[in-house]
């Protein structure tokens, strides 16, 4: 088979055995058929939690360019992925903007992946800009709150509080419509926003 046919035909994520499927072919073949595209640069690889690996395979890969997912699977234990990659050519995504996107993206498992992005060195200006943009502040205010339950993480600049603090005639919002956690209700009644997962879900940053 073609390099270029079996790219068009493979073009997507898949597991080992997603792939055996569509190929209608052996493991070993299928392996075999994975090396060529990761040899010519279409293939990029990562674990999910339970150790499965996972293969992102495009053209754009060849590219070189750097996707959010790329950016939250290098740093969190919640490993994601995504059958529509966005990629970004020719800089690094900040962790302010990999923040806005978890938020925009309204994925459960994206949200959890990226509370990971709070131990890191946030410029709190830069976050307000483009939260405010974005009309998320009250989103990152209650993520960093719900972080900080389960890691360490930096500091949040009083500014960013202050300027994202609901008022009391404010409604609330939702992440994911219609979701909302049995387990973080102060921090939900904080920012007036509901919070779509438990402390279950965080299992992966090993709460104890």
């Amino acid at each position: 088979m073609k390099l270029s046919d079996l790219l068009k035909q493979l073009e997507g994520t898949h597991t080992l055995v997603s792939l055996m499927s569509r190929l209608e072919v052996s493991k070993p073949k299928t392996i075999y058929f994975i090396r060529r595209l990761r040899k010519a640069g279409y293939v990029k690889t990562f674990r999910l939690a339970n150790k499965m690996r996972v293969y992102s395979i495009s053209f754009e890969n060849r590219l070189g360019g750097t996707t959010y997912e790329d950016v939250l699977n290098k740093e969190s234990p919640v490993k994601i992925a995504t059958d529509t990659p966005f990629f970004i050519y020719g800089k690094q995504p900040s962790f302010e903007e990999v923040l806005i996107y978890a938020v925009k993206k309204k994925s459960l498992r994206t949200l959890l992946a990226a509370l990971v992005l709070f131990k890191k060195l946030i410029d709190w200006t830069e976050m307000h800009r483009l939260a405010k943009a974005n009309h998320c502040e009250r989103q990152i205010g209650a993520l960093y709150d719900v972080a900080r339950l389960v890691m360490r993480t930096r500091r949040m600049s009083g500014q960013y509080r202050k300027a994202s603090l609901p008022k009391d005639h404010y409604e609330f919002r939702y992440f994911i419509e219609g979701l909302r956690s049995k387990d973080f209700k102060k921090i939900e009644d904080r920012w007036k926003v509901h919070i779509p997962f438990n402390k279950a879900d965080l299992e992966p940053y090993d709460i104890h």
